[in-house]
């Protein structure tokens, strides 16, 4: 009697491995996920005051099995044969990092935050690997794909597939209603009062998100951006009277509640505390990230109107080139977002001049540099501009490194470190809070080194110029509080620590006069509540631009303007 290859029979084989189905596969991924990549879900939950007692610990469980159901019919949809191996391997690599991030930093996922992904540049990329990611990917990822992969899938036909994943699909979005039917209440206020749970469900909340983000770039127009202040002019300077020179410093994750000059009991800010800065200590910025809050701060429109705006307009920076002014953008990070796509721009790390290097001790061999390379030979920047324009004004933007984390430590120079011990990891949550304090208020007495040789800088212009200094950051960060670290929260949920920014000026007599400012209205004004919405006026009336679109109300320093 014959024997077939595949016989258990036939000698020196064994008998073939039992065939899976796809469904049990996907559904086995999706238990897989549901408790154990989500499990900064189920941290977070168990420890709210929210869930506290029996009834509280009960409705965790009703919500894992909700949230089960629904990665359960999603994961359903990818039932087939062919590719429900490649799929699930995208899911199980999505929720892997996910779990890691949100669990590490307290962070959720929208499409902000993936826009943030998006733009991390290869240094950012390298402060967030840690052996606790690589854990998160072998566990969470590596161990269940061999598992998967081992495995043989039965085949169905096509249409027969079809009708057994719907029905899938059909049995968990039932079971999901159930079960939420069996605490509606609790439910309802889960979902009202405790929004952030619903971003913490992974890898559902990366696809939604990335899904949400692609939606908003198919709304934005295409072709060149539309015109602003097409009216944009200089105001007539008197004979004799200097051409200014505007100073924006735009920092990088510094929040207001760290700064010396505002009230905070360390020395962070030793050297500009003995110069003649105003800090105003009421600053809103205009997101929690910088991919959110830098393109509005260049915006005219103010924080509510260009967050609902989808359109592709010129920033501030067009206008204040149209008016005829000299506009350079020097970056010390990961770019300006599209913003000086039209001005002159350029990295910080590249000299102005090739027989001029960057002084030895400003950058690391890795190629990240320390902030003060910015201020490396900005005469011979400006001396590089169009000498027409330079003779009617110049603004500089200097986009800071600052206190971008989770690495602080690699944005100080070891010189340049006061506070001790500092954290000297980017996995922040194995750091006791005194140093990761300690790290973070080091970057800040840093950026205080900068912008105190900064307005040193702008002194030994005076002979020429007008000059003038604003510093303000695009956004604040957690360091802790209520285990939330870094940034990136949604706006409206966002805590004051990742809202509250720094603003500082600093005007020479000089330029007050030229300016018709009133140096004690300005002083009285420290405490007024201001935003990143004022950025664009301010700058515009520092600069001497005058057009339709410029709000007084806005501009930071209006109010003490006198005729």
């Amino acid at each position: 009697m014959p024997f077939s290859d595949s016989s258990p029979l036939y000698r020196g084989t064994s008998a073939p491995r039992a065939t899976r189905s796809p469904l049990s596969l996907t559904w086995l991924a999706a238990i897989w996920t549901a408790v154990l990549g989500n499990w900064p879900l189920w941290q977070r939950m168990w420890g709210m005051p929210d869930y506290a007692g029996a009834s509280g610990k009960v409705f965790i469980v009703v919500f894992a099995g909700i949230v089960l159901m629904v990665l359960g019919a999603v994961f359903s949809l990818l039932a087939w044969r062919i590719a429900v191996k490649p799929l699930l391997t995208l899911m199980l690599l999505i929720t892997a990092p996910l779990a890691y991030f949100i669990g590490s930093y307290g962070v959720v996922i929208d499409s902000t935050m993936v826009t943030n992904a998006l733009q991390t540049d290869v240094r950012e990329t390298r402060d967030l690997m840690s052996w606790g990611l690589l854990a998160h990917v072998v566990v969470i990822a590596l161990i269940p794909l061999a598992w998967i992969w081992r495995q043989r899938v039965s085949e169905l036909r096509w249409f027969k597939r079809l009708g057994w994943n719907l029905v899938s699909v059909a049995v968990a979005l039932a079971l999901g209603f159930g079960l939420a039917a069996t605490r509606t209440a609790d439910l309802a206020s889960t979902l009202r009062n405790n929004k952030t749970l619903t971003k913490m469900v992974s890898p559902v909340n990366g696809i939604w998100a990335s899904v949400a983000l692609i939606t908003q770039k198919q709304k934005k127009p295409k072709g060149p951006p539309e015109v602003v202040a097409a009216d944009a002019t200089l105001r007539p300077r008197p004979t004799g009277a200097k051409p200014p020179l505007v100073l924006l410093v735009v920092g990088e994750t510094a929040r207001s509640a760290n700064f010396q000059l505002n009230g905070y009991g360390r020395p962070t800010n030793p050297e500009l505390s003995e110069r003649p800065v105003l800090s105003y200590r009421d600053v809103a910025s205009c997101g929690t990230s910088t991919a959110a809050s830098l393109p509005c701060m260049f915006s005219q429109l103010g924080r509510e109107a260009f967050v609902d705006h989808p359109g592709n307009q010129e920033t501030l920076l067009d206008v204040l080139q149209r008016a005829g002014l000299a506009v350079l953008w020097l970056d010390n990070q990961s770019g300006c977002k599209g913003l000086c796509d039209r001005v002159p721009n350029a990295q910080a790390i590249n000299p102005a001049r090739p027989d001029h290097p960057i002084p030895a001790g400003l950058c690391r061999a890795d190629g990240e540099c320390m902030d003060e390379v910015m201020l490396h030979d900005l005469d011979a920047r400006i001396a590089g501009l169009e000498p027409a324009r330079v003779a009617k004004g110049v603004v500089l933007v200097l986009h800071q490194m600052g206190s971008h984390g989770p690495a602080y430590y690699l944005r100080t120079p070891e010189e340049r470190k006061p506070f001790q011990p500092e954290c000297r990891s980017s996995a922040l949550q194995q750091c006791p809070l005194d140093q990761v304090r300690n790290a973070y208020d080091n970057t800040i007495a840093y950026t205080d080194h900068v912008l105190a040789r900064a307005i040193d800088w702008l002194g030994t212009q005076e002979s020429t110029f007008d000059p003038s200094l604003l510093y303000v950051s695009d956004h604040g960060e957690s360091l802790g509080e209520n285990n939330l670290f870094l940034h990136g929260m949604p706006y409206a949920i966002a805590p004051q620590e990742q809202k509250h920014v720094p603003l500082i000026l600093w005007l020479p007599e000089q330029t007050r006069q030229s300016q018709h400012l009133d140096s004690a209205c300005l002083a009285q004004r420290r405490d007024t509540p201001m935003s990143h919405d004022g950025l664009y006026h301010t700058v515009l009336s520092l600069s001497g631009v005058q057009t339709a679109v410029y709000r007084k109300d806005w501009d930071w320093v209006g109010a003490c303007r006198r005729p």
